[in-house]
């Protein structure tokens, strides 16, 4: 006999249908996702097997291999965040006690320090102030002192709003028979990146930033060589989900099932990736670039100055200095609250210190800036 059982009804509620404010968001990302992107991810979801999704898939692959400037065959779509797609590189890369370099001038240096000791790494670091990039002679030294397995930079670090430059690096790496990781989460899209001729193995990006989709489906890829090292560890990758050896499977020929793929979001990934394409990637930069230092003279043309120097700033994230006596927090949620606009509060050590503006995507734009700097004269 079946006993009926009442309907717990304590956590129900009574909603309308969604409604979100119209956003203009020039933080640290997410960015306004172009139109065209939006529209695609509302399109009828196909099967994760299905001939024309695994095209999509095979489109998603070469266009990423095109913005990142690699001929990498293993450059897939992670389902998940960055995040995911950062751990993912600590997570086929790493093995027990491999030595692993990681310059530290930001939050995200940090958070890989922590992804890299969780897998068993034996972690060795180097430190500049927040803002400030490593030399090549810097990088030099300090491999030939921890001689590491492979080196983790952060290219485009979001917390600081600095570009570390990596012409020369690789070659440095291959000087120590070691792997060169990089961050692209903020760079991807925006800024010149030439991943074959600079040497890199692995990288990881988002999809929420340059590349102007909503987040969710984010870039990776791995060199032959970074390939090599996966397929001699005598273990298994201890995270089953982000095994590039199983995820390999389903993006590659054999087509094997692994999981069910957010199939909107990368539909959204798809036309982004088109969009940037038309428009060519070099064009891409330029415009960043271009809408960046309006965005520059703006700030300055009202008293503002910008913590990072000029020459390694990046085109699509500024910090910008609160000034003395301000309370920066007021002022972004007075922008937010008043004017419908996002901008980012400093991290860790710039806590207090810095807005982080970001002009990326879709969102770079000379509107955008004028949007911005009409709201700030009237809020500081």
């Amino acid at each position: 006999m079946t006993l009926a059982m009442s309907i717990v009804t304590n956590q129900l509620k009574q909603l309308t249908p969604l409604s979100v404010p119209d956003r203009l968001l020039l933080g640290p990302g997410p960015c306004n996702a172009h139109p065209t992107v939006l529209q695609a991810m509302s399109t009828t979801p196909l099967g994760h097997l299905d001939p024309a999704f695994l095209q999509i898939m095979d489109e998603i692959q070469s266009l990423l291999r095109y913005v990142w400037q690699t001929d990498n065959p293993h450059t897939i779509a992670v389902s998940g965040t960055g995040s995911a797609a950062m751990e993912a590189t600590i997570a086929n890369s790493v093995e027990p006690g491999d030595v692993m370099l990681i310059g530290v001038a930001g939050y995200f240096g940090n958070r890989l320090v922590d992804m890299a000791g969780r897998y068993g790494a034996d972690v060795r670091s180097i430190s500049k102030p927040w803002g400030q990039n490593f030399t090549l002679d810097e990088l030099r030294a300090a491999m030939a002192e921890h001689r590491p397995k492979i080196l983790g930079l952060v290219h485009a670090e979001t917390s600081t709003g600095c570009r570390q430059p990596i012409e020369g690096v690789g070659e440095l790496c291959r000087e120590y028979d070691c792997l060169l990781l990089l961050d692209t989460v903020t760079s991807l899209g925006g800024v010149p990146i030439h991943l074959d001729k600079w040497g890199v193995d692995l990288a990881y990006s988002c999809s929420q930033k340059g590349l102007g989709c909503a987040p969710g489906a984010s870039p990776f890829t791995m060199s032959p060589r970074a390939m090599a090292k996966l397929l001699a560890r005598p273990t298994k990758v201890p995270n089953w989900y982000l095994d590039m050896l199983l995820l390999g499977k389903y993006w590659g020929a054999e087509r094997v099932y692994h999981h069910t793929a957010p199939i909107n979001l990368y539909y959204g990934l798809r036309e982004a990736l088109r969009l940037v394409s038309e428009e060519g990637i070099d064009n891409s930069w330029a415009r960043h670039q271009a809408n960046v230092e309006y965005l520059w003279s703006s700030l300055e043309s009202i008293g503002l100055k910008m913590h990072v120097e000029k020459q390694y700033r990046l085109p699509t994230l500024t910090t910008v200095c609160i000034p003395d006596g301000v309370d920066g927090k007021a002022v972004a949620k007075q922008l937010l609250t008043e004017h419908n606009i996002e901008v980012g509060g400093g991290l860790g050590e710039l806590a207090g210190k810095v807005w982080r503006v970001g002009l990326m995507g879709y969102n770079s734009r000379p509107e955008s800036v004028d949007r911005l700097i009409g709201a700030l004269k009237q809020v500081i």
